[in-house]
């Protein structure tokens, strides 16, 4: 692929979509196997869709990058899942978590069983509820305008508590529902890490042309938006292929999962590299990441769905967030 040229770019690009859509490929199989779609979006997703992240975050902080561009990174990543990942679904396909409420309604004599939905609900306030001590952590570490080696290990810590929870919970309820895992589990995960693999080639390659470009929108002063766009892509891909498929609590919790990757993770993987500078849109992002959180565990808890006319706020949001990081 580099000895293409100018094409290169644009193969290892491709390399980045289609390792994308194999890991989709596989998640689909697992969800027919019978992984739920709150356990698929919380613990496997994640990590697939935020491997870029992940891998921008080690590659910045072994190679003394800004730490500013990971921060950048971050927030692009998790205000777009927030914001604009679920508000569009939301307007063509709508987000009911509780789709049975509406066709008990239309068939009194059927008594559906809701209890699948109810659970998945409670399992997404639990991630949502997440959201907010996770960012609020972040924010309150970095009120004195920095994170240091100290900040990274509490937010390195906090994800794998939270990650440890929830492996937990589910051999808690394979125990309970007499279940084991598939056969095919080892299988599906092995693809996974192939396409892992594969997104981490492309990150890594992308990442290093991007910054000896250092005139134009597409150069480095702009490496963690666009870095950021591009690890946000597989997000868009699930968002939109399960919103279509109908699978609402899937598109959440992968998006409010993969945010977790990035806050805190990320951002505590390079603070354990060096100290850690806060970019200038660093509040304004904050303000629109616990709002979102705040809108969308309301909804969900209230009324088990996001209105068609929250997306288009959601959506709004996002394009305030544009403005405020990139007009200087």
């Amino acid at each position: 692929m580099e000895s293409t040229g100018t094409w290169a770019p644009w193969w290892f690009l491709a390399l980045f979509v289609a390792a994308s859509f194999l890991m989709i490929w596989r998640l689909e199989a697992m969800t027919e196997s019978g992984v739920e779609g709150t356990v698929l979006g919380t613990l496997v997703m994640p990590y697939c869709s935020g491997m870029g992240n992940m891998i921008f975050a080690f590659v910045l902080g072994a190679k003394g990058g800004p730490g500013a561009e990971v921060v950048t990174n971050s927030l692009v990543n998790n205000v777009t899942n927030m914001t604009l990942l679920i508000g569009l679904p939301a307007i063509f396909w709508g987000m009911n978590v509780l789709p049975h409420a509406k066709s008990k309604k239309n068939k009194p004599n059927n008594k559906p069983n809701t209890k699948e939905h109810q659970i998945n609900r409670l399992s997404l306030l639990l991630t949502l509820s997440a959201v907010l001590f996770f960012t609020g952590a972040v924010w309150a570490l970095a009120r004195k305008g920095r994170l240091e080696f100290g900040d990274g290990l509490v937010l390195v810590g906090l994800f794998l508590f939270w990650q440890c929870f929830h492996v937990f919970d589910v051999l808690k309820s394979n125990v309970r529902q007499n279940k084991s895992f598939s056969w095919m589990l080892p299988f599906d995960l092995a693809v996974l890490a192939i396409g892992a693999y594969a997104l981490y080639l492309s990150t890594d390659w992308l990442v290093d042309w991007l910054s000896h470009i250092h005139s134009g929108f597409i150069s480095a002063q702009h490496l963690g938006w666009l870095s950021g766009w591009l690890d946000v892509l597989p997000n868009a891909l699930l968002a939109f292929y399960y919103g279509w498929r109908g699978n609402p609590e899937v598109v959440y919790t992968s998006q409010v999962g993969d945010g977790h990757i990035s806050i805190p993770l990320c951002i505590g993987i390079y603070a354990l590299y060096r100290p850690v500078q806060l970019p200038p849109f660093f509040q304004t992002a904050m303000c629109i990441l616990l709002g979102a959180a705040v809108v969308h565990f309301l909804f969900i808890a209230v009324f088990g769905r996001l209105p068609r006319f929250m997306g288009w706020v959601l959506t709004a949001a996002y394009v305030v967030f544009l403005c405020k990081g990139l007009t200087k």
